[in-house]
């Protein structure tokens, strides 16, 4: 999976883009059909907030969290996707949908 790290008014560090891949790439244990993953870290005055596009096949799920500082806010965003994730995985795989 590809994943791009970026910010707006932040500068990402090396430890914060490494965390950052590293949870994101957590996602890819339960959905191996992910192809790409930005991620979009923002600070404004003292709100951390974390923003991410996942691109599959046959979907692009999106997930923003906020938190008191970006190492919170990237867990709080990992979790929304995490759960996102799961639920496209059962849609697809679920033998009683119809189509």
């Amino acid at each position: 999976m590809d994943i791009t790290v970026s910010g707006q008014q932040v500068d990402i560090t090396p430890p914060l883009r490494d965390y950052a891949r590293e949870k994101v790439g957590r996602i890819q244990r339960h959905f191996d059909h992910a192809i790409t993953a930005d991620v979009v870290l923002h600070v404004e005055k003292k709100r951390f907030s974390a923003e991410a596009n996942i691109r599959a096949k046959g979907a692009v799920i999106h997930a923003d969290a906020a938190g008191e500082d970006m190492y919170a806010a990237i867990d709080l965003l990992i979790d929304k996707l995490d759960r996102q994730v799961l639920r496209h995985k059962e849609k697809m795989t679920d033998p009683h949908r119809p189509g």
